[in-house]
């Protein structure tokens, strides 16, 4: 329970986007840096309603994917939900739909902003 406590503060802590991440994995090229933020928005979109459709066991893979690629483009507080809810997979139907609530939750944000950035162009 600390363990899933401190994870929380550490998020609420964490950059929406880390915009120094994503230039430095883009190498600056902004055509590079909108098409990278196009798939993550899509893959983060479709990875929550597989995590919720899928149960327990699905859980887990499916965050560990969502972790690595947000912080390949610095979304950190999606990286650090993905990474409780890689851990719950053992815990009670509650704290399973718990974890993805939370990690939704980052997904929105980085998505809200993801749409920001690219309508700024």
């Amino acid at each position: 329970m600390v363990q899933a406590a401190t994870k929380i503060v550490e998020q609420s802590e964490a950059a929406v986007i880390d915009r120094g991440q994503l230039e430095r994995m883009t190498y600056g090229d902004r055509s590079l840096e909108r098409e990278v933020l196009q798939l993550f928005d899509r893959q983060a979109a479709m990875l929550i309603v597989r995590m919720r459709a899928g149960g327990p066991a699905a859980i887990a893979p499916l965050a560990h994917t969502l972790k690595g690629s947000a912080s390949g483009i610095g979304a950190g507080r999606v990286r650090l939900a993905a990474e409780a809810a890689e851990y719950v997979t053992d815990a009670s139907p509650g704290d399973c739909s718990q974890a993805i609530d939370r990690l939704a939750q980052a997904v929105d944000e980085a998505r809200a902003l993801i749409a920001e950035l690219l309508r700024a162009g």
